[in-house]
């Protein structure tokens, strides 16, 4: 069967971060033909494994309208994660929206860690070292790419 709502009332724009290893915020607009007083839930399923829970803590935007859920203790596992966003109204029926996202694509990692320059001579003989940095998902270091942008002060 297929869903009946209202045309244009499903969020759009939606879209989620992970940063600081283990934080997401996930943030979304109302449908453009939306009631005025449609409120809306954000389900997630880690893994097929998970049950599908809603979010603890959303964020308000005017209207007192859920705008966006922040996450705690978010694990990345190796499968895609659903998003499922649902709206309620008592003047219609509002679309939902869902997506599948592969979370390690939406981690923003943090800086590598104790970097160290070491000069002994000029500029071409410094040592510079670091190790990577914190993440969520990447057990090796071989996955890394680093760029060094050396400026001449």
């Amino acid at each position: 069967p297929v869903f009946a709502g209202t045309t244009g009332s499903a969020i759009a724009n939606f879209s989620c971060v992970i940063y600081n290893v283990s934080l997401m915020n996930c943030t979304w607009q109302a449908g453009r033909d939306a009631p005025e007083d449609t409120q809306y839930y954000l389900y997630w399923q880690n893994s097929r494994d998970d049950d599908q829970v809603e979010c603890e803590l959303y964020m308000k935007g005017e209207n007192g309208r859920n705008v966006g859920c922040r996450f705690k203790n978010v694990r990345i596992e190796i499968e895609k994660a659903y998003f499922l966003v649902n709206g309620s109204s008592k003047d219609s029926l509002i679309e939902f929206y869902d997506e599948y996202i592969d979370l390690y694509k939406i981690e923003i990692l943090t800086p590598p860690l104790n970097v160290t320059v070491n000069c002994t001579g000029g500029p071409a003989s410094c040592r510079i070292t670091w190790q990577p940095p914190r993440t969520n998902h990447v057990g090796k270091a071989g996955c890394f790419q680093f760029q060094i942008n050396i400026q001449n002060k």
